[in-house]
């Protein structure tokens, strides 16, 4: 029997270039249109194969984009439903009542679940039901059941640059002789309709963890998820009513600060526009405009960027780093607010990331909500954004789309709706050098892509993760069984060594514990086990559930790479700081929940086997409270999970002694 070959796209391709898109009829190929779709796998209502006995047929119905049905009037009569006509829903009788003299009734309508929401529950189904039967089919070779999944694709990088100087375009080519064709790529790559992004509702989050069993014994205080927002939402607004004193006499220093430490998470100012800007936002006297609004804003993060210390370090009575500049930025931004142009958007994003530098989520995610429908207006139509500038606008929307994504990731905020252009996006590329509007000056630094384009593929991952393993069990009660996860987590496993392995040279980070030469290389070998982490994370839960499920094939491997992941974050944290511009919120909870899970790890029989030794688990610990207790000024939300951390802590040694005598 032929092996079954399945593979989620890696999207990662910043060579896609409006030089080398695939034509009209190539995009047809790779992705069937909709309504042709629709008509091959729908039909009452009832998604079907075309071809149920075919194996490629099966594997077109999962590739092929979810098509997404018009939302129907909930008003129609029980005549109108009986006779499947559309009923315009007058009262007291609609009009094909009052020609029949029938009774016209109207059924009181419920709540039901969104008619997209259906599609990827059945979609989800679907695939869990087609992997189930090929895990319990015999292969061929010797009627052993099949194995983690294999991949349909692997990607190599091409050796020509690219002419945006991203990342290595990935080339797609057969695994084998039996591999099944490769699934058609979606856009850019992804698996399938908003696969990519944040789904509504999620386990993801930290405080999730304490509803786990083990977990949930540690902390004695019950813990809402939502606490983290109300949390936030409670703490008092920042005040920009003091008079910041102003000093624009020195400020090159912090300009190359921004261009070279600051620009390169973000990518979102061009360097060589930045003498353009700084002049024209002098003649406003730093007044008025988006440009004095960007150039303010430089300056603040520039000047946080130059302190050369995490802002955990500043002390409590000293003003934060760039905060005169920010304040006078703030004063800019609401005459802003009503402008619908990219450099206001631009403005929002950038303000953004220095409330995201103050530990300030709920704020950051404010200015990202008005950027994010500043961006829908203008996305709409082509016509609304001027060509030169088309990059910065796709730059922005990656920034407001990534940004989002990780406090989605972390708190239950209303989505902004901008995720309905990421399949139409496409990635930055290099910024349009411009005769006109550049200056003769030599610009203040380089526009170094590297980061933000492996951030993308692996905020993608991170996403996908969330809505093939913690989305689905959230909707199924967490009744996922280790038999359907294992081909997933294998897939999705395999998806970020592969991100890895397609990373360039400057930002690739060596995976042992040579220490990284870059602070970016030491953010993405955070970031990267941070993903293989929660990759991994429902086998810690199945196993603390229940002892027995470790002695399933696979679960204690998986367990093993679970926690290996938790410890490679936990064991330096001072590398930590090499993000805290942009990630200290985010980093804080994810050290939190991975000290949990090695908490939890050393009381369970199983995983403890797993672990290092209690001395160094203990010592490890010890320095995740002492750093949590550093951080926990900053916010009402890291001075909770500090306090958790350490009560979890204390109760853990209490329960280890509880339980020693009996092992």
């Amino acid at each position: 029997m032929k092996k079954f070959f399945y593979s989620f796209p890696i999207d990662m391709d910043p060579g896609l270039t409006s030089d080398n898109q695939p034509s009209d009829s190539e995009q047809s190929e790779m992705r069937p249109p909709l309504k042709r779709a629709r008509s091959s796998y729908e039909k009452n209502g009832q998604v079907k194969n075309v071809d149920s006995g075919s194996e490629e047929a099966n594997l077109r119905a999962l590739s092929d984009p979810l098509d997404y049905p018009r939302r129907r009037a909930t008003i129609a009569c029980e005549i109108c439903r009986s006779r499947k006509s559309r009923c315009d829903g007058a009262r007291p009788k609609c009009r094909l009542c009052s020609e029949l003299n029938a009774d016209c009734v109207y059924r009181e309508p419920g709540i039901k679940l969104d008619a997209g929401d259906k599609l990827i529950l059945e979609q989800l189904s679907r695939i869990e039901g087609l992997l189930q039967s090929k895990l319990t089919t015999p292969t061929s070779a010797g009627g052993q059941l099949g194995g983690p999944i294999s991949p349909a694709t692997s990607n190599t990088a091409s050796t020509g640059p690219d002419e945006m100087g991203g990342l290595k375009r990935l080339s797609t080519t057969s695994a084998g002789p039996q591999s099944a064709p490769p699934l058609p790529l979606n856009g850019f790559g992804t698996w399938s309709a908003n696969i990519s992004t944040m789904p509504k509702s999620h386990t993801t989050p930290a405080l999730h963890l304490l509803q786990w069993p083990v977990i949930k014994d540690l902390i004695s205080r019950p813990c809402d998820p939502q606490v983290l927002m109300q949390l936030e939402m409670a703490r008092p607004p920042l005040d920009f009513g003091t008079h910041y004193s102003l000093d624009l006499s020195n400020v090159t220093p912090y300009v190359h600060a921004f261009f070279d430490r600051v620009n390169g998470w973000y990518a979102v100012v061009d360097p060589n526009v930045w003498h353009t800007h700084y002049r024209t936002a002098m003649s406003q006297g730093f007044r008025t405009g988006p440009e004095s609004c960007i150039c303010l804003l430089v300056l603040a993060l520039g000047q946080a960027a130059h302190y050369g210390q995490s802002i955990s370090r500043v002390p409590p009575d000293q003003l934060a780093p760039g905060m005169s500049y920010f304040a006078a930025a703030w004063t800019l931004l609401p005459n802003l607010i009503t402008r619908n142009d990219i450099l206001s958007a631009q403005c929002d994003i950038l303000a953004a990331a220095y409330m995201m530098y103050l530990v300030r989520p709920l704020e950051a995610w404010n200015l990202l909500y008005n950027s994010s429908m500043k961006l829908q207006l203008l996305l709409s139509s082509t016509e609304n954004i001027p060509i030169p500038h088309k990059e910065l606008s796709e730059r922005v929307y990656w920034n407001a789309l990534m940004i989002e994504s990780d406090l989605l990731a972390e708190l239950d905020l209303p989505h902004s709706g901008v995720v309905q252009f990421e399949e139409s996006m496409r990635l930055p590329r290099s910024f349009p050098y411009d005769a006109a509007t550049a200056s003769g000056d030599a610009p203040p630094g380089n526009d170094d892509l590297w980061y933000f384009l492996a951030e993308i593929a692996l905020r993608r991952l991170l996403n996908r993760v969330s809505h093939f393993v913690y989305s689905y069990t959230h909707r199924r009660s967490n009744s996922l069984s280790i038999a359907a996860l294992e081909p997933v987590v294998a897939e999705l496993d395999y998806q970020l060594t592969q991100w890895y392995e397609s990373l360039p040279t400057p930002v690739k980070f060596p995976r042992d514990r040579t220490p990284c030469s870059t602070q970016i290389q030491t953010v993405l070998r955070l970031r990267y086990f941070a993903c293989r982490t929660i990759i991994f994370r429902p086998y810690i839960q199945a196993v603390l559930a229940d002892e027995n499920v470790a002695h399933e094939n696979g679960v204690q491997d998986a367990c093993r790479k679970c926690l290996e992941a938790c410890i490679r974050q936990l064991e330096y944290l001072p590398e930590h700081h090499d993000g805290h511009l942009p990630y200290l919120w985010q980093g804080a909870l994810s050290v939190m929940s991975q000290t949990l899970l090695v908490m939890s790890a050393t009381v369970s029989q199983t995983l403890s086997a797993l672990m290092p030794s209690a001395r160094e688990v203990d010592m490890m610990i010890l320095e995740v409270v002492a750093e949590l207790d550093r951080l926990a000024h900053l916010a009402p939300s890291i001075r909770l999970c500090a306090e958790m951390v350490r009560e979890a802590e204390e109760r853990r040694h209490l329960m280890i002694e509880r339980v020693r005598p009996h092992r």
